[in-house]
């Protein structure tokens, strides 16, 4: 009995440290479910996409609203762990799967990718969201929401431009890819794409972009290769 019994203690062990499978609320389009898509990619970690279509208005059920009451995408589902916001879910990431880091070990050079990031995730992202430029669009007309968008892409690109332009290698903050480079990478892409954005302004970042056009983590994580893109 007590060997039975010690027996089923190492199994419940076992079973508790399992670790439990990820799942993706995500948007093909959504530049920070991109963000999240390259990061599971470059760490290697399997997840189930759930796609969530934002312009049919998905985000605003009851079930979506209980993971994340903003109604924004991405959100991670890690077992009873919940995580929206793609800054906060690439933190979580970095505590619970260290392998592969994303974050430098170098203080200085972690403060510069936070600072990226941040940049990125709270300066020029939420000013060019959908929902705000239709709603510019719908006050001052299509003209003026565009200019203002390009304007507040092309202040932040400045400024991750003067940040990063004496510590960039290959990539943001030297030979690896980390946290600055997951956001930028997507947000060139928005930037030019959809913003007509001229990234000659902006050489380092420029320069960064070439290298990243080849990572194949960031292929796959890619708009067009979502279970949920329209082509």
């Amino acid at each position: 009995m007590e060997a039975s019994s010690e027996q089923q203690k190492k199994s419940e062990n076992s079973s508790s440290s399992s670790p439990s499978k990820l799942l993706l609320y995500s948007y093909w389009q959504s530049s920070c479910s991109w963000r999240v898509r390259f990061a599971l990619s470059l760490k290697g970690l399997p997840y189930e996409y759930k796609p969530v279509n934002i312009t049919k208005g998905e985000q605003f059920s009851p079930d979506f609203k209980r993971l994340n009451p903003l109604h924004f995408v991405p959100v991670l589902v890690d077992g009873d762990i919940v995580v929206s916001d793609s800054y906060a879910i690439l933190l979580y990431l970095e505590d619970k799967y260290p392998q592969r880091p994303l974050l430098p070990a170098d203080p200085r050079l972690k403060a510069l990718n936070l600072q990226a990031a941040s940049i990125i995730n709270s300066n020029i992202q939420p000013l060019h969201m959908v929902s705000l430029l239709k709603h510019l669009e719908e006050k001052v007309g299509p003209e003026e929401s565009l200019s203002f968008a390009q304007l507040i892409i092309e202040k932040g690109l400045l400024a991750l431009e003067m940040l990063l332009k004496d510590f960039a290698s290959r990539y943001a903050t030297g030979d690896e890819v980390y946290m600055a480079d997951v956001f930028l990478a997507p947000q060139i892409v928005v930037s030019t794409s959809r913003f007509n954005i001229n990234m000659s302004k902006f050489p380092t970042l420029s320069r960064l972009y070439e290298s990243y056009k080849i990572l194949l983590e960031l292929e796959a994580s890619s708009p067009e290769r979502q279970p949920d893109a329209v082509h």
